[in-house]
């Protein structure tokens, strides 16, 4: 016997095709630093999801989507979900190198302890690794980075099709590479600051030494934070470009994720 089915299979076939194509999007915002956060609803971030799935299935040309509640299906859900992790861990990754660099400056100036409760991600953080989160931030903005990735975002969906391959060695290699970057990036922008500081510590440790009745904690203290504090004002520049840096290796890996790039290991 023949159920009519009032019209709906066509309808079921676009909520199914929007579904899919909103996967990815949904694991790359969820995963990025800018939407990501605790501050953004979940409720906003699965909308944005679904309204960039909206827009992929109207303008973006697809191949023929497995069908639902089928093995294909479960395997292009998962391949989607790490496609979409992967260019949102990237910027996390970048966001990351400043934070790296933020908590080795403040250790070494002694301001550790000062820390407060982020509301963009719930944990405790410094006072300086807010402030460098920030500018971070605003250079990500400022320069058009977001327009950037949303566009490798919409691009990999013409190059990674979804419902076809997924993740392949050569991404991997890029992100574990990238992990490597971000932790040079961090050494680099701590390193002008943190060797200012070694050396008041060595100065600071020559006076105790010669004027033993000195109290070296109420002068080393004072005078590491100062030294911080103007090392931070005059090493400002090179930390700005050392952040422009990260930012666009993480838009070169997002491009070699989403298929458009050569990547970070390719000569």
């Amino acid at each position: 016997m023949n159920v009519p089915d009032f019209g709906l299979a066509g309808l079921e076939a676009q909520l199914w095709q929007v579904l899919l194509l909103s996967i990815r999007c949904g694991a790359a915002l969820f995963a990025a630093p800018m939407l990501g956060a605790m501050a953004v609803p979940v409720p906003a971030r699965i909308l944005a999801s679904l309204a960039l799935g909206h827009f992929l299935a109207a303008h973006v040309p697809l191949a023929a989507l497995p069908a639902p509640l089928s093995l294909a299906a479960a395997l292009a859900v998962l391949h989607e979900v790490a496609i979409g992790l992967a260019l949102g861990f990237v910027l996390q990754l970048a966001f990351a190198a400043a934070l790296i660099a933020a908590e080795q400056i403040a250790g070494t100036m002694g301001l550790a302890l000062a820390t407060a409760i982020d509301p963009a991600s719930g944990a405790q953080a410094g006072a300086l690794g807010t402030f460098l989160g920030l500018v971070m931030s605003l250079l990500f903005f400022a320069s058009g980075a977001h327009l950037l990735w949303f566009e490798l975002l919409v691009e990999s969906y013409r190059l990674l099709p979804a419902g076809g391959a997924g993740l392949g060695p050569e991404q991997a290699r890029d992100l574990a590479l990238f992990m490597g970057l971000g932790l040079a990036s961090a050494a680099a922008i701590a390193a002008p600051v943190v060797l200012v500081l070694l050396l008041v510590q060595v100065v600071t440790g020559i006076i105790a030494r010669a004027a033993p009745a000195l109290n070296l904690f109420a002068l080393g203290l004072p005078a590491g934070v100062l030294a911080g504090i103007a090392a931070l004002i005059l090493a400002l520049p090179a930390i700005l470009a050392q952040l422009r840096s990260a930012i666009a290796a993480a838009l070169e890996l997002a491009g070699a994720i989403a298929g458009t790039g050569a990547g970070l290991g390719a000569p």
